[in-house]
């Protein structure tokens, strides 16, 4: 696998960005993991909260270079990304797994009792993309800038930047341990998300300590649909669905038609 060239380095002498194209305000490099310094800055935020369209401003580092945005809470009781036990090291690569058997590993280890369902029934079918489908990056500022001013979501939000070659590799990019009592290896997760970009459109918008949210430009239109992708939330991300006021598969997928947000926590 090719190494990423990371552009964050540059940022320690050109705070501004502008030799990256950009015009930053003041903001920190993220190096800190749970095994110590790592050899250089995972992630890049700013110290003041991300107001709208902060995120679209950002567009020439995902077009050029080799960033891409993201938004972080720093308002949760771990803080920033510098107190949330980062562990790169740890990562995998996202290309060298199959989503759908990380999915059916996932499902006969933790869902297929809980859903009463049975054998994994394999992967849900993108739905049919129109003319009039969002396209997914422009639907990620949409979605980036009600998740800063809606207030229910985040805390503390922040803009961030990511060296990573696609929105899915964001969270292993940097180590993020959010679903650490599911999974170890968030390149495995990340194998996931890959797939979901790929048939549904998502792209990662926000990081909290424990919490992924994805922007979903191609959702399920119909219950048969939602039912099929709930199958693979409930092995993606299991408390999902148990911890929900309504632990059934059935009321889930209702919630996910035409739903342009998913968001994912892990107790």
């Amino acid at each position: 696998m090719a190494t990423l060239p990371n552009p964050l380095p540059k940022l320690a002498s050109d705070p501004t960005g502008r030799t990256l194209g950009l015009e930053l305000p003041a903001g920190r490099l993220i190096d800190a993991t749970d095994d110590g310094p790592w050899p250089e800055p995972l992630l890049w935020h700013a110290d003041a909260a991300a107001s709208p369209g902060a995120w679209a401003a950002l567009e020439p580092a995902r077009r050029t270079g080799g960033l891409l945005p993201l938004l972080v809470d720093v308002g949760g009781s771990q803080g920033g990304p510098d107190g949330w036990e980062l562990m790169p090291g740890e990562m995998s690569y996202a290309g060298d797994h199959d989503p759908e058997d990380v999915l059916a590993e996932y499902w006969e280890e933790y869902a297929a009792d809980e859903a009463e369902e049975g054998e994994w029934p394999g992967l849900a079918s993108a739905p049919a993309r129109g003319t009039g489908d969002p396209d997914p990056d422009e639907l990620a500022v949409e979605i980036a800038d009600f998740l800063v001013t809606d207030g229910s979501w985040l805390k503390e939000p922040r803009l961030a930047l990511v060296p990573a070659r696609r929105s899915a590799d964001i969270p292993a990019a940097i180590g993020w341990s959010g679903p650490l009592n599911h999974e170890n290896d968030v390149a495995r997760l990340c194998a996931v998300l890959r797939s979901w970009e790929d048939r549904f459109g998502i792209r990662v918008v926000a990081l909290t300590f424990d919490q992924l949210i994805v922007s979903v430009a191609a959702p399920p239109a119909t219950l048969a649909e939602a039912e099929a992708m709930a199958v693979e939330h409930f092995a993606f991300c299991p408390d999902n669905i148990l911890q929900s006021s309504n632990p059934s598969l059935r009321a889930y997928a209702e919630h996910l038609i035409d739903q342009e947000i998913w968001s994912f926590w892990w107790d």
